[in-house]
């Protein structure tokens, strides 16, 4: 049976959540890492204040996907592909040997620093569940302003969508779309207008930073995030990580690429549920579990018994 371990993006960060991790000497140094990488305590980065910074709960998403990784890699477990949602990307591509941890460590605080300043306020995302993408778009088509632009970002399900911009547009549009039938549709917590047009600039400056840093060939098959392929070329890896941040993620495409390269076990990362779920919905004959909810000792042990199998 095929393993994929998923790592999650923002949205699903929780204070305290490195004091979450597995214990174990592999999970430590990757903590310990990260505070050198940082010249900081990487424990000041996931506090309830802190976590107000995209900046910090970039970093601690990094560092808890890694340190979870590398905690199972130290009982033998190894996916046989990754992917990670957005920033989770970063902690996918460490996983994949494509960067080193102390330097995405380093890329991911650039991203989230840029992210911050290119729009400090009143933009941001939204959730619709339940609509599809083109009566979503038309929605946004028909309440389209210029000056408070609103775009879909994210596919994560046929009917599970995110849109990205001026809080006042997505708040009409969300709106629009709860009276249009949706069962959901709400504001998320993320402070930043991610995956869509408006952050080009930010894409270009992270390329110009991800050229400074080594590149290396997948040891693991590494999902993108923008194509819904595999890739397996570092460049192609280094540009899905830089300009992903300012395309919509294609997270239902990529996860069934993944289900037809044969992968029947999924494993997310903490501090996630949200990609295990979409999974789990998505493909209900494939066993999906996260460590948020399972446990890491029941992911690791579950993985080992089915990958003999």
């Amino acid at each position: 049976m095929k393993l994929a371990f998923l790592f999650p993006g923002q949205g699903s960060q929780m204070p305290g959540l490195l004091s979450e991790l597995p214990e174990s000497e592999a999970t430590r140094k990757v903590l310990d890492s990260a505070t050198e990488s940082l010249n900081e305590n990487i424990f000041n980065f996931h506090s309830p204040d802190a976590l107000r910074s995209t900046t910090a709960v970039q970093i601690s998403l990094l560092s808890a996907g890694v340190a979870a990784f590398k905690a199972f890699e130290s009982e033998g477990v190894k996916p046989d592909f990754v992917a990670g949602h957005s920033v989770g990307a970063f902690s996918a591509a460490v996983a994949a040997g494509v960067l080193e941890f102390g330097e995405a460590v380093k890329i991911v605080k650039i991203r989230g620093e840029l992210m911050e300043s290119a729009y400090p306020t009143g933009y941001g995302m939204g959730v619709v569940l339940g609509m599809d993408s083109y009566n979503v778009q038309s929605i946004i088509d028909q309440h389209f302003d210029k000056e408070y632009p609103v775009f879909i970002a994210n596919q994560n399900g046929p009917d599970q969508l995110t849109i990205s911009g001026a809080i006042s547009a997505i708040q009409k549009v969300l709106i629009e779309t709860r009276r249009n039938g949706a069962r959901r549709a709400e504001l998320l917590n993320v402070s930043t207008p991610s995956h869509c047009q408006l952050l080009l600039p930010v894409a270009e400056k992270l390329a110009e930073a991800l050229q400074q840093v080594k590149i290396y060939p997948p040891s693991i098959p590494y999902a993108g995030n923008r194509n819904a392929r595999i890739l397996s070329n570092p460049f192609d890896i280094r540009q899905d990580l830089a300009e992903s941040v300012s395309s919509p993620v294609k997270w239902h495409d990529a996860s069934t690429v993944l289900y037809e390269k044969g992968v029947r076990l999924f494993i997310e990362m903490p501090p996630g549920a949200v990609l295990s779920r979409l999974a789990a919905k998505a493909f209900p004959d494939a066993r999906v579990l996260s460590v948020a909810e399972n446990g890491f000792d029941d992911c690791q042990f579950i993985a080992k018994r089915e990958k003999l199998k």
